[in-house]
């Protein structure tokens, strides 16, 4: 068709503009994959920044960020017009006047073969910046090619510049610019870059400041105002000649700012996310199916996430428990003094050290370096460096080997703790640990450990769902159960915790509060640990559960996630609800672009949850109900009612405490990582006397905020008829309360403050008689017998009462002249 064109300079240049046109058609369309990515018209209208998600709690406080470049983008009227000045002044002195390609500085560049600077205007360095148009998935077969790996991109640039050009204002290629572009130190965008060099706002900088931030972008490590304090102030003071040189400053200011010295102030902001708190990232792994589903990246989409924390009852949790976990590391370090924890069931040392160090998996390059020379290794593994380790009074730096920090973390005891609203499902309060910069490992969800006592209400549920009563009565007497292993007959005979039997007949509300084994495996005889098994796993545990005579006493490992779920389900009627930790996630605009709700099921009847409600509240009400030491806090005005479950697992490892108001479930677990580090007796390690006042604590600071939307009260009503029989109180004889040993009491009173590093801390004595929490055990270990009282424990009002009436006598008999 070209020989129709007679003239043939005509020919020649049309010729050459069609395969001009060709080649940029096929630029465009990456043609046999030659050219590599090009950004499309969708993308052009709808630009990927990559700015970072926000994570906010549920009334509105920011918590975090996700994010691979650390930005927040900002419109246009919230940046400094210094900045835009000086912006314009040293990067692109014309960018107000041409339309994405600057010929003129193009032709300079070529001629003086770049000495003279580049060409490159703001919109072609926002295509870069947007598109990653010169990284390597962007380039195609040709880009393997030295020469057209230089031109392909620029091509695509100028391309990209155009298309920019035309479907956005200059003002908009500027603002997206400046939220794109990079300040070194992981900082995004211009506002970013305020906080953490200003500590300023973008809209709040001054023409000195803009110049320092502006004069970073040629070389962001050479020109960093903290690094190179000197070259920084040089390259200011070129950035503000350039804006005197392009009228944006007067000769006058000139001389007066660049006379100004360099005045930084870094800003408190994130420099990494990680998941550098357990929410955070406990939130990031919550998310990970949604974002897959629907096609967002939680580190560059921008995304706002609000949370269902509540930031008062978050904070009331973690004083909590840092309070009461100072308090449990100073009381571990002094019942063991200068003698290793680490022990196995039989109460044998272990070498848990030894253990870990072959375990780290640059163990095994040392053998093959070393040859297997074990004095080098031990030698690597015991030579002192500088580290920063964990501390309650702060971060400590120290001299530490190897051997050293295992030591010393191997006794460091940790917890978790979540409150839900079983109603809604919502996630309240998430603490994963003592500190997520130590212990990455979240408590929660992750760790799972024995529950302990905690599990024996899943064996007084399938009591009540096999048709028995809380007044039914079982004898707290030996036991002695037959089971089937491997086709052999094997027997399982269960002990108290004090290895006592009171031949007490008790009610079944009675034995689940004051933990008592026996009774509860007789129950879980009776009703087959099969179905205690199932009744777990319907209330909401998901983890294998071994299906065992001991079942009900928690050798199974849970997580608190699943035990708060499944305690959720006897406060929410018999409903199981699914716990939910995010409630809404919304663009930059705050346009709604998902809302969660909780999935539910009942699997309860309403009577049997509201009787198992009745169960748990025997903690308080019963005598020796494990529960009572939370007479301690201001837990019990307005006729409030709590129920909860103490859990300690074999040789005192795990402490549990399970606890429900009217409108909270709270699970808590305390206790080391290493499972051969833990306490020596119930007094030290019990749950009662570890997790539970974690939770007296925490509900004391609840209750006392007016606004925390939480308040006292008693548990709702039966809505439906109960047809069991629940009229069944305990009978409360008196008792000389002086014959109960003080160490056999399953509660605590308000702990021993800290006074100086290595001091014991004495728990208080106990202001009534209780019976120690039962614990799981398999083996009878050596103890002297003790006589237990034929009568059940007073209560603090009958103690004080007895008293009185005791004292009373005494004056009467001195009165009367004499002993009877």
């Amino acid at each position: 068709m070209f020989k129709e064109i007679k003239n043939k300079y005509i020919r020649y240049i049309t010729i050459f503009i069609f395969f001009v046109i060709l080649f940029f058609c096929a630029l465009q369309l990456n043609f046999l994959w030659l050219f590599g990515y090009s950004p499309t018209y969708t993308d052009i209208k709808k630009p990927a920044q990559r700015v970072g998600s926000e994570l906010y709690t549920a009334d509105g406080v920011l918590i975090g960020r996700y994010f691979k470049e650390n930005r927040t983008p900002v419109k246009f009227n919230e940046i400094s017009p210094s900045v835009i000045h000086a912006l314009v002044a040293t990067e692109d002195v014309r960018f107000y006047k041409h339309n994405g390609i600057d010929i003129q500085a193009l032709g300079r560049a070529v001629v003086g073969m770049g000495k003279d600077g580049g060409a490159s205007t703001i919109t072609q360095q926002l295509a870069k910046n947007l598109y990653r148009i010169r990284y390597n998935k962007s380039q195609g077969l040709l880009g393997r090619l030295p020469l057209a790996r230089t031109l392909i991109p620029k091509l695509k640039e100028w391309m990209t510049a155009i298309k920019l050009e035309s479907n956005y204002s200059k003002n908009d290629i500027i603002t997206m610019y400046l939220n794109t572009v990079s300040f070194g130190n992981n900082t995004y965008g211009i506002k970013t870059a305020s906080r953490i060099y200003f500590n300023k706002q973008a809209n709040e900088l001054d023409v000195p400041e803009a110049a320092v931030l502006v004069g970073m972008l040629k070389a962001t490590t050479s020109y960093n105002p903290i690094k190179n304090p000197e070259k920084s102030f040089e390259r200011r003071n070129v950035v503000l000649s350039q804006m005197n040189k392009y009228n944006y400053l007067s000769k006058a200011d000139l001389e007066k700012y660049k006379a100004v010295p360099l005045k930084i102030e870094q800003g408190n902001v994130d420099d990494g996310s990680d998941g550098d708190s357990y929410l955070r990232a406990a939130v990031d792994k919550y998310l990970e199916k949604w974002c897959n589903d629907n096609n967002y990246d939680l580190y560059e989409d921008g995304l706002k996430i609000y949370t269902t924390i509540d930031s008062k009852l978050q904070g009331y949790a973690e004083e909590a428990v840092k309070d009461e976990m100072r308090i449990l590391q100073r009381r571990f370090y002094s019942v063991w003094g200068n003698e290793d924890p680490w022990e196995d069931s039989e109460r044998k040392k272990v070498d848990y050290p030894e253990r870990a160090k072959r375990n780290l998996p640059i163990y095994a390059l040392l053998q093959k370096k070393y040859n297997n020379n074990t004095d080098s290794i031990d030698a690597y593994f015991n030579k002192k460096k500088k580290m920063k380790i964990f501390s309650y009074k702060g971060d400590r730096d120290t001299l530490f080997s190897t051997m050293d920090s295992i030591r010393y973390y191997g006794k460091i005891m940790n917890t978790g703790m979540m409150t839900m609203e079983p109603k809604t499902g919502k996630i309240k309060v998430w603490i994963g640990g003592i500190d997520h910069k130590f212990f990455k490992y979240d408590h929660v969800n992750q760790a799972k450990r024995q529950a302990g006592s905690t599990f024996k209400p899943f064996a007084y549920l399938a009591a009540l769902e096999s048709g028995m009563s809380p007044c039914d009565k079982f004898t707290d007497k030996p036991v002695k159960i037959a089971y089937q292993d491997k086709g052999k007959t094997e027997y399982w005979e269960p002990k108290n915790a004090d290895w006592n039997n009171t031949y007490q007949e008790m009610s079944l509300r009675w034995a689940m509060a004051k933990s008592v084994n026996t009774v509860t495996a007789q129950v879980t005889e009776k009703v087959g640990w099969d179905n205690v098994v199932k009744w777990a796993h319907e209330c909401g545990i998901e983890s294998h559960l071994q299906s065992v005579p001991s079942v009900s006493l928690g050798p199974n490992d849970v997580s608190v996630f699943e035990m708060v779920k499944a305690y959720g389900t006897f406060l929410n009627e018999g409903v199981k609800t699914d716990p939910i930790l995010v409630e809404r996630i919304t663009d930059q605009e705050n346009n709604i672009i998902e809302e969660f709700t909780a999935k539910t099921k009942r699997v309860l009847s309403e009577e049997i949850a509201w009787l198992m409600l009745y169960m748990f509240r025997g903690g308080m009400d019963e005598p020796g109900g494990t529960s009572r030491a939370l007479w301690e806090w201001d837990l019990w005005k307005k006729n409030n009612q709590i129920g909860g479950k103490t859990g300690t697992s074999s040789d005192y490892v795990d402490a549990w405490y399970m606890g429900i108001t009217k409108d909270l479930v709270t699970g808590i677990w305390v206790g080391c990582d290493e499972r051969t580090a833990h306490f020596k007796n119930g007094e030290q390690g019990e749950g009662s006397r570890t997790a539970l006042p974690i939770f007296g604590k925490f509900m004391e600071k609840v209750y006392h905020d007016p606004n925390s939307g939480y308040t006292y009260g008693p548990f709702p009503k039966a809505k439906v008829p109960i047809t069991r029989n629940i009229d069944c109180p305990t009978p409360v004889q008196q008792t000389d309360t002086t014959a109960t040993d003080s160490t056999q009491i399953d509660s605590l009173a308000i702990a021993t403050p800290i006074i100086e590093e290595q001091q014991p801390v004495q728990p208080k004595a106990e202001p009534e008689s209780q019976k120690v929490e039962e614990k799981k055990t398999t083996e009878p270990q050596p103890k002297q017998q003790q006589t237990p009282p034929a009568t059940a424990p007073l209560t603090r009002k009958e103690e004080r009462e007895l008293k009185r009436k005791q004292r009373q006598e005494e004056k009467e008999r001195k009165k009367n002249g004499g002993d009877n």
